[in-house]
This record gives structure tokens, sequence and C-alpha cells, in this order.
């Protein structure tokens, strides 16, 4: 016996061909969400900003910053890269215009406002009356002139003990005019050697820098200031012929050992006063 065959009551839904429609629940679902997610995405990245505010500017600077150099580089494009001769006829073209001051010009500078004239006096003489050594006044009488320079800014002057020795009264110069009288409280007869301290100084008074002589080699150039035959300050530039020299005295028989021998010129006066290299900085007397 045959069996009939079963039909279900309900409809099969078409199969779903071309577009979907409006009224589709996939597509109101798909909708809706959209939204959502973008706004998700919009609350992520004001979020990372905000815990990483620091950064995310410096790195939009940088992005500025690179976008304005490729911009220039491209409004002109013929520009040529910087070579070392362009430097170099810069340079001389500067130079050419404003000359730089010689080395001797520039270690001066440095030591002239520690550079004093010292002078030996008897017990007669004024305080405070100039020296002139094209005219000295017969009714003034000095035993010597000198020169010095201030070690300590406290009034501490370092000089030759020969420009001192023998005088009953020290009468120092500073650079700016002031003058006082000063005593020996130091001295090294073995080096020549005589420390005074002034008894009054200027304001702001400047003390020179010493510098050890350990890298000091023969051929460096040095400065020799003073006041040679009392005229000064004085500047004679040279060069260091030779280290460690020794000298005995014709006078005396005095012997000086680790001296410096320079060319520069030096003449009566300048004793007592620094040598310098060409930073300004003491390496002798």
């Amino acid at each position: 016996m045959k069996k009939a065959p079963l039909y279900s009551r309900s409809r099969q839904p078409a199969t779903r061909s071309g577009p979907p429609r409006a009224d589709d629940p996939a597509l109101a679902a798909a909708a809706a969400t959209e939204p959502a997610l973008k706004q998700t995405r919009t609350v992520r990245l004001r979020a990372f900003a905000a815990r990483h505010s620091r950064p995310v500017w410096a790195l939009a600077g940088a992005l500025l910053v690179a976008g304005g150099m490729l911009l220039q580089h491209g409004l002109s494009p013929g520009a040529s890269t910087l070579t070392q001769g362009d430097i170099d006829a810069a340079v001389r073209s500067s130079l050419e215009k404003e000359p730089l001051p010689s080395p001797y010009a520039r270690a001066y500078e440095a030591v002239l406002p520690s550079v004093v004239r010292v002078v030996g006096l008897d017990d007669n003489d004024p305080i405070g009356k100039p020296v002139d050594a094209d005219h000295v006044d017969p009714r003034t009488r000095h035993q010597s002139t000198g020169s010095g320079v201030v070690i300590i800014d406290n009034g501490t002057i370092l000089t030759n003990l020969h420009v001192v020795t023998g005088a009953k009264r020290i009468r120092v110069t500073f650079a700016n005019g002031h003058e006082s009288e000063a005593t020996v409280v130091n001295a090294q007869p073995q080096n020549d050697l005589a420390v005074l301290r002034a008894k009054s100084i200027p304001d702001d008074l400047v003390a020179a820098t010493m510098r050890s002589t350990s890298d000091l080699a023969v051929g460096d150039q040095v400065l020799a200031v003073g006041f040679p035959f009392g005229i000064g300050p004085s500047a004679s530039g040279g060069v260091v012929s030779g280290l460690k020299r020794q000298f005995r005295s014709p006078e005396d028989g005095q012997r000086l050992t680790n001296l410096i021998q320079f060319d520069a010129a030096a003449n009566s006066g300048n004793s007592g006063g620094p040598l310098v290299t060409m930073d300004g900085s003491v390496i002798g007397i």
C-alpha cells in the first residue's frame, strides 16, 4: 500500500537574492552596532591620548618640524649641501672683516688687573708721590723700582726679593692707580722671592691665576709684563728658550736653580713682574 506524501502546512522562506531589504532584522542589527563600534574607538583613542599626553604632543611636534623641513626642502630644490670649503670660506670672510686679537694681547688683558708696581723707599720718601723714571726729583730718594703680581685678593703680592732688599718702606701701585704701603711677610732668598702684603687694597682686586710648569715646553709662547725703567705696565713677548736652567750671580755668587729661560725683552724694572702663558696664567716671576 502506497504511503501518501506528507506536506507541511508552513511555507518555506523564499531564497533571498539581490540586496537585503530595509526591514531585514540582520541589517538592522548591523546598522545598530556600527555607531557603537565607532563610539568605542573614539573613547579609547581619547583615553590613550589622556594617559600619554606628553609623548603624543612630542610626536606631534616632531612630525610638524619634519614636515616643515620637508616643505622647505621641497620649496628650494636647488639648494646644495654645505661643504667644508663653504665653511672655511665663511670663516675667512668673517676674520677679514673683524680680525681676532693676538694671543699676546689676550694674555696681557687677562693678567693686567693683577700687575702692580713696587718701589723701595727711604724713610723720608713720601707715600703717594709718583716716581718718574725720566726725571727724578732730587728731594725724593727711592732705592729701587720693580714689579709684582697679586696672588691673593687680600693684597698679597709676589715679587723678587732683590727689588725690596734694603728698602725701609715699600710702596705698591695697583692697576687702577690705588697706592698703598706694603710690608714683607715672607721671603725665599734661595729663589729670590718675596711676599708682600698691602695695607690697603682697591675694590674688587683681582688675583692672577697661577699655573704649574710641568707641561711647559721649549718653544711655548710667553709674555713678560712689568715696569721696565719704571715705565708701564709694559709687555714683551717671546718663547721659552730653556727649562730648569741654573744661574750664579756674579755680584754675590748666589746660585739660582730651576729657572725658565725666555727671549722676551726684560729690563731693569721688570724684576718681580709675572711671566705668563697665552691664557694669562702666571708660570714665573
